[in-house]
């Protein structure tokens, strides 16, 4: 069963002691005290603020708000969430009301509606500083409650069902958003359910033609799929009963847009993919998932290679079945065995932790207890302090890659590791070779510092600068490194001829670090040059400068100037953070460099030589 699809807009029931009765007799679990009557109360507050309003499509407001609480109370959240998903959007109504909230249902509560509401107003293309930090808030949010992005996925799901009442303009776009951010995101938080009928119906507005394609045909074959899937699962009983195990199992048609995906990977029209059933069998023990594969694997021939254990390794999101998929009667079959429990987190995922505890008391399972992340529970017998415990669950969460903002709010998605050099590139191959420092949130940051999720980064650039072999060592993008790699390849000399001689002995062999040429003392393939101490601006150095102490620049380093009213031009280095704090800078800077000696010994032999 879908979830929490009992108030579908079609439905006849708008009536609001209706609903909430309704409400109640679906959901038993919110039935007893004191969770009735907060519940109760919140309903009769959000009539109060809302009951006169209605959507653009006619239909009353509530009606979202309550067929949000319904996905949440199936996913048997407690009671503050389903409270909150009555209130997730109110600051819309009335931006002030909150605070009501607050004394009337907690600080939870409020707290809950707050951060979900930054979450609505975001707008993934982001176009200012303002917006981009939002974001991190949003993503600050997911580490410290994850209820936010639970009651904000039920939202989605709820505006994803019913996206017939939005104009067709907007439906491919929105759907776009949730096939990019909300379904991949609930796969990381091990929302299955949620995770495929969001991406199902993405697909249905975003691609319409093949879903009705792929519909189509599973709903041909659907008494063929049904009389195949009977013999396998009667065969899987017969055999579980002989071993003294109880069993359920669940058959089914892979999700449309499973199958889409396989479509595309494969180059073949729906009617030509064969694996798309699957069973799920569930039992009580974690040895009885073993004898169980052993029996499946006793009646058909498992395929090379798709078994997987996600019992013995559980996924970083705390999934955990076995996977084969068997050969049965000529056409392949996946089969997933794993327990009630394991069954129960691969559904819901994060959003079992939230569940009611069993007996009578009904008492709430504290999150603080819990390990949210299956493979972070040796964080908590480390005794870690939360805030590590919660870093590490964010690296977790957000998988291999990292994303962070430009000033202007863009986001930016790196690998992890990354660097503020790799960053540059990726805005722009000019800015990553003039790339001389960077900033992090305001502050200044290496160059070697791999960035960090959610980060604004700044460029400081020098026109003297240029890329050199360290940058090299440093950056973890593709194009960076081919970047990188041509420039030295073009300028230095050195550089092109061990890239050519390993080049002859390995084509697939990137050439390796230069050494520092014995008569350059040290420097690398740069060439050491002389200097006068004087600061040339343009062809001349007859100017007033002021070298400043902050930093002290010496001959050789990176600068930058800027018109000073009293002191002419003054001259910092190019990483130096009292530079990039003075007010106005961009107006007032100016492009500096040191004076070179001219190197008249090398002129003088080059004289003889003719």
């Amino acid at each position: 069963m879908s979830v929490g699809k009992t108030f579908d807009t079609n439905t006849e029931i708008t009536d609001s002691t209706v609903l909430i009765d309704t409400f109640f007799k679906t959901y038993p679990l919110y039935s007893q005290e004191p969770s009735r009557e907060r519940i109760q109360k919140a309903w009769a507050y959000l009539i109060e603020k809302t009951g006169n309003l209605n959507r653009s499509c006619g239909k009353p407001y509530y009606l979202h708000p309550m067929r949000v609480a319904c996905i949440l109370a199936q996913m048997k959240m407690d009671s503050d969430t389903v409270i909150s998903g009555f209130f997730h959007n109110i600051e819309e109504v009335d931006e002030t009301c909150v605070s009501d909230i607050a004394s009337l249902f907690g600080s939870d509560v409020a707290s809950l509606i707050r951060d979900t509401s930054k979450i609505t107003s975001l707008k993934i293309k982001n176009k200012t500083l303002q917006q981009a930090d939002s974001i991190r808030k949003m993503l600050f949010a997911m580490i410290d409650d994850i209820r936010v992005i639970i009651i904000k996925m039920a939202d989605r799901l709820d505006r994803m069902r019913n996206l017939r009442n939005v104009p067709p303009s907007s439906q491919r776009a929105i759907a776009g958003e949730v096939i990019d951010i909300w379904a991949p995101l609930a796969s990381r938080l091990g929302m299955s359910d949620i995770k495929s009928e969001m991406e199902d119906l993405s697909l249905k507005y975003s691609n319409p033609d093949v879903f009705q394609q792929i519909k189509s045909i599973v709903a041909q074959k659907k008494e063929e799929r049904a009389e195949y899937l009977d013999k396998a699962v009667q065969a899987i009983y017969k055999a579980a009963e002989k071993q003294g195990i109880q069993v359920s199992i669940k058959s089914r048609a892979k999700h449309f847009y499973s199958i889409y995906q396989k479509m595309r990977k494969r180059n073949k029209g729906a009617d030509e993919l064969f694996d798309l059933l699957a069973l799920r069998v569930i039992c009580n023990e974690v040895s009885e998932c073993y004898t169980l594969i052993g029996i499946v694997h006793s009646f058909w021939k498992p395929l090379d290679g798709r078994f997987k254990d996600y019992i013995a390794m559980p996924k970083a999101n705390g999934y955990q079945s076995l996977h084969t998929t068997v050969m049965c009667e000529g056409r392949p079959l996946e089969i997933q065995i794993r327990t009630a429990e394991m069954d129960n987190v691969a559904e819901h995922g994060v959003a079992a932790h939230w569940l009611y505890k069993k007996g009578t008391n009904h008492d709430l399972v504290k999150a603080e207890d819990l390990s949210i992340i299956n493979q972070l529970k040796e964080l908590r017998s480390e005794k870690l302090n939360d805030d590590t415990f919660f870093k590490q669950l964010k690296e977790e969460l957000l998988g291999d890659e990292i994303y962070v903002f430009t000033p202007k709010g863009d986001v930016v998605e790196l690998p992890a590791g990354a660097t503020a050099i790799d960053f540059a590139y990726h805005v722009h191959s000019a800015i990553g070779e003039k790339i001389v420092g960077a900033k992090a949130d305001g502050k200044i940051i290496p160059l070697s510092t791999p960035l960090q999720n959610t980060q604004i980064i700044e460029i400081i650039t020098n026109p003297q600068a240029h890329p050199t072999e360290n940058q090299l060592k440093l950056v973890k993008t593709s194009k960076a490194k081919q970047k990188i790699r041509s420039w030295l390849y073009q300028n230095d000399s050195d550089f092109k001829e061990l890239y050519d001689k390993q080049k002859a002995v390995n084509d697939d062999m990137p050439p390796q670090p230069l050494r520092a040429k014995k008569h350059h003392s040290g420097a690398g393939y740069i060439e050491q040059k002389r200097y006068t101490g004087k600061i040339r601006i343009g062809d001349t150095t007859n100017f007033f400068i002021t070298i400043a102490k902050c930093c002290n620049p010496k001959p050789g380093d990176l600068i930058v100037g800027y018109i000073s009213r009293v002191r002419g031009v003054t001259v910092h280095k190019a990483t130096c953070l009292t530079y990039q704090r003075i007010p106005n800078i961009e107006n007032r800077s100016i492009e500096v460099m040191w004076d070179e000696a001219e190197e008249k010994n090398d002129k003088d032999a080059k004289k003889k030589s003719k």
